[in-house]
């Protein structure tokens, strides 16, 4: 029972770093209808920030904010730039561009940093483990990702929900010609929305440098998953992307942490094993399917959001 709650916890956990990803992401595509394979390169960026500041800094707190701050200039620029050449056309176009993105991204960081990986120490204090039920010793730093994401999230949906920013996020969302006859900057408000979502994909980088090494190509894998994240939850809703989050966390997790043991009582070791692994990544495209072929819009289309 310690062990489930303890894959119950990780899955969690990775549900939240999904979020982030999954937010910037179902943001830029609800708003701008544009598809980009380069968000992955911005959560690299985060990482590779975050490493490099905290190491000038001494402080991964100044560290954190210096990147995020870094990471929403980024995807400022990035907007400005580039993307505004893909608005309008076809979803071809923008995976071809973004995918360029994501290759020039990994070569800048290779010239920048090099190709060797970077880590992300922990303050002493992040280090410990607490007792969150009776016999269960947890790390507090994978508490933080997850009481730290659960607050951006609230502060999104005020944002979103609450602000005339958000309002206006919303009105261009739904009929951005209107929103701009009645005298909205578009220009502004895109460039604003892409460097949120840049400082979202930013901030999930960060978090998790501490756990994984800090490397080249290593928002690509993370974002396949943010994907299935909004397909599940509904293509430009908050909403849908953080109870779609959850669902491909806890899927992950404890698809990987027991397909593989039950697997064991009806086939030998290796068979089961090489089998589980196979089960066990698929797990959360089975868990897409399944939702699609119940709602094929999602759990929470962005009409309703």
């Amino acid at each position: 029972m310690l062990y489930f709650f303890e894959q119950f916890l990780n899955g969690i956990q990775l549900g939240m770093l999904l979020f982030l990803l999954a937010a910037g992401l179902t943001l830029i595509f609800g708003i701008m209808d544009l598809v980009n394979l380069a968000h992955g390169s911005l959560y690299m960026l985060g990482a590779y920030f975050a490493a490099s500041f905290a190491e000038w800094t001494d402080s991964f707190l100044l560290g954190a904010i210096l990147a995020l701050a870094a990471t929403a200039l980024v995807g400022m620029v990035l907007e400005v730039v580039a993307m505004r050449r893909l608005y309008g056309r076809n979803h071809l176009d923008h995976v071809l561009g973004t995918f360029g993105l994501l290759l020039f991204f990994n070569e800048l960081v290779r010239l920048i940093w090099g190709p060797a990986g970077m880590t992300l120490s922990l303050p002493p204090e992040m280090l410990n483990a607490i007792e969150v039920v009776p016999g269960l010793f947890y790390p507090l730093y994978r508490l933080v990702i997850i009481a730290v994401t659960l607050a951006v999230a609230v502060l999104i949906y005020f944002l979103i929900m609450r602000t005339r920013l958000g309002m206006l996020i919303r009105a261009g969302a739904s009929n951005r010609e209107m929103v701009g006859a009645l005298g909205v900057n578009i220009k502004l408000l895109y460039t604003l929305v892409f460097g949120l979502g840049a400082a979202l994909a930013g901030f999930a980088g960060l978090m998790q440098a501490p756990i994984l090494t800090v490397q080249i190509g290593m928002g690509e894998n993370i974002l396949i998953a943010a994907f299935v994240v909004v397909t599940i939850g509904g293509i430009g809703s908050i909403r849908g992307a953080f109870v779609a989050s959850l669902l491909v966390g806890l899927a992950d997790t404890v698809g990987r942490a027991f397909v593989p043991d039950l697997l064991r009582a009806f086939l030998s070791e290796s068979a089961s094993s090489s089998l589980g692994r196979a089960l066990s990544s698929m797990t959360i495209y089975l868990v897409m399917a399944l939702v699609l072929i119940v709602r094929p819009e999602g759990l929470f289309p962005a009409a309703s959001k």
